[in-house]
């Protein structure tokens, strides 16, 4: 199913064959995160989920940062309030939400501030440009951070390199960002991370099989929240699905001929 196309405010979208690039678009306020560009955001992340036509994201910003982070005289009264709404036909944009199944590849430059170092770990691979400097700043501001970090920092850079910089507020840049794995890739300035990035995505959504995509991003997450024995178990029986699929033996028959594979998702 092809999802109808939106119109965002604060975010711009680009279909580039099965690629989604999602652009943060509020340059003028280092892309500082307001209600409504949150909602955006949420809008393009349900959109990349449920158009069966589209199979990676990237996630990138205009102007000279990617994000200063939240706005917080416009988002700080309802986060007072416990409320901080997304769309019906959205998703949460720290994609703490359940089951996601397209990948996203995020690319930063210039400022990566607190609700940004949340989008990075909410993203699959990132790529960031050498200047990129990065601070979860929320402990000099009397808050601390609610879309994740706390829980993914640690998981995916390990305890000590998560608390150096959760706990000080200090900032830190892309070389440090890639000695303990918040990013994966330095690329030169902020146009060849954004390349870099929407490379990595065509290379997913162009070369690899759509059902297998899922697969690999289901056994992952399943590990993550429910332990390695349960996603074990679901190992064998996922390949024998897998097996019996079109894309399967199209992989197969390519295999034999010696050309690139021509998935259709099914």
């Amino acid at each position: 199913m092809t999802a109808p196309e939106l119109n965002l405010d604060t975010i711009t979208l680009q279909r580039d064959g099965h690629v989604l690039a999602i652009g943060l678009n509020r340059p003028e306020k280092r892309n500082s995160f307001t209600l409504a560009m949150l909602a955006d955001l949420s809008r393009a992340y349900g959109l990349l989920e449920s158009d069966d036509s589209l199979r990676a994201g990237v996630l990138f910003a205009h102007g000279d940062h990617f994000t200063a982070g939240l706005d917080l005289v416009d988002v700080g009264p309802a986060i007072v309030n416990g409320e901080v709404p997304f769309p019906e036909d959205g998703r949460d944009p720290w994609r703490l939400d359940g089951t996601w199944t397209k990948p996203v590849v995020a690319a930063a430059h210039g400022w990566c501030m607190t609700l940004g170092i949340e989008l990075l770990l909410a993203a699959d691979i990132r790529v960031a440009a050498a200047g990129t400097r990065f601070a979860q700043m929320e402990v000099r501001r009397g808050i601390y951070p609610f879309g994740g970090a706390t829980i993914r920092l640690p998981q995916q850079t390990g305890w000590g390199n998560a608390m150096r910089w959760l706990l000080t507020g200090e900032e830190f840049d892309a070389e440090e960002a890639k000695r303990i794995g918040l990013i994966q890739e330095i690329a030169g300035d902020a146009a060849d991370a954004q390349s870099t990035a929407r490379g990595i995505a065509h290379t997913i959504a162009d070369r690899a099989a759509p059902l297998g995509v899922k697969a690999v991003l289901a056994s992952a997450h399943l590990a993550r929240t429910d332990g390695d024995t349960v996603a074990i178990d679901r190992l064998r029986p996922e390949m024998t699905r897998l097996f019996g699929t079109a894309d399967a033996a199209e992989g197969v028959q390519s295999f034999i001929e010696r050309r690139e594979a021509r998935f259709q998702g099914s």
